[in-house]
């Protein structure tokens, strides 16, 4: 296992927490306040929406974690400090995750933050925030202890058949995603119990670690969609199985329970089984842990 590198001392995981927490029920309430407003919109494109509000989120949420941690650089969705690819520590936000969603009043969105950490083999994940403020449902982990949701901890499910399971299936905006995403659903949807495509990769995630959903397949997701809830699934117990695409920051991704993880037909997406060795640096597999377990 690596370790991160011991050439500066990187923060402390509590302290980390709480002030992701505190930033992010920060921009969730700006998020509800403005669900059902006018949004002024930035960019416009057939599959995304960029609004003048993921600007103010991050720069909220940029501003509240500079406040107790000035030396660590953000990489967003919506701004990336160039520190960020060197630093012994950086935080990974997206403001508003599920940006379409809310941009048409609907509330499925949310707010995702993780501290991660660089290690030999590059960065993890140590600390990870989604808050969805509509449902005031907020999810957290430190990585080695149990994934919590609103303060008590949870777990992935514990359905073992693809037969009765529920899968989220995402894509992005891009030819190869939505072409992997239809491949997917044409496979998928006689296999499963239900397929959902809900617009938000960090409470896809969240809802496969508290056994809503029991797994999560897209291809095209970026780091900072991915890089919080991942955690979380880990910390609750399931797999996170991530493989690098091109493009910056660019990922496929398979999540689950863990028990169902083989029997999702997942080679588009992110080239290597849950059980099999995977290249370095190529993709990242994660399995149930003992921290599910711990107080």
């Amino acid at each position: 296992m690596s370790q991160p590198l011991l050439s500066s001392r990187p923060p402390s995981n509590t302290r980390a927490l709480a002030a992701a927490v505190a930033a992010a029920r920060e921009a969730g309430e700006l998020m509800k306040k403005n669900l059902s407003r006018a949004k002024q919109v930035n960019e416009s494109h057939q599959h995304d929406i960029k609004l003048e509000l993921d600007v103010q989120c991050q720069k909220l949420i940029t501003r509240a974690l500079a406040t107790v941690f000035p030396s660590i650089p953000v990489l967003g969705e919506e701004g990336i400090d160039a520190a960020s690819e060197k630093a012994v520590a950086r935080w990974v936000v997206d403001p508003i995750d599920g940006t379409v969603n809310f941009a048409y009043g609907i509330p499925h969105a949310a707010v995702s933050i993780a501290l991660e950490v660089r290690t030999e083999d590059g960065f993890k994940s140590e600390v990870g925030v989604v808050y969805d403020p509509f449902m005031d449902d907020l999810w957290t982990a430190i990585r080695g202890k149990p994934a919590r949701l609103n303060g008590r901890i949870t777990q992935v499910s514990t359905r073992a058949r693809l037969d009765e399971s529920i899968v989220s299936l995402g894509f992005a905006k891009n030819q190869d995603s939505l072409q992997a995403a239809q491949a997917d659903f044409l496979e998928l949807t006689h296999r499963v119990r239900k397929l959902r495509i809900m617009g938000s990769a960090a409470l896809a995630l969240t809802y496969v670690a508290c056994g809503r959903f029991d797994a999560y397949v897209e291809a095209g997701v970026r780091l900072w969609d991915i890089a919080a809830g991942g955690l979380i699934v880990e910390c609750a117990g399931g797999s996170f199985v991530t493989h690098s695409l091109p493009g910056e920051h660019r990922y496929g991704l398979i999540a689950s329970n863990g028990l169902i993880h083989d029997q999702i037909p997942h080679a588009r997406t992110t080239g290597a089984k849950l059980k099999s060795p995977s290249p370095k640096g190529k993709s990242q597999t994660r399995t149930r842990s003992k921290s599910q377990t711990q107080s």
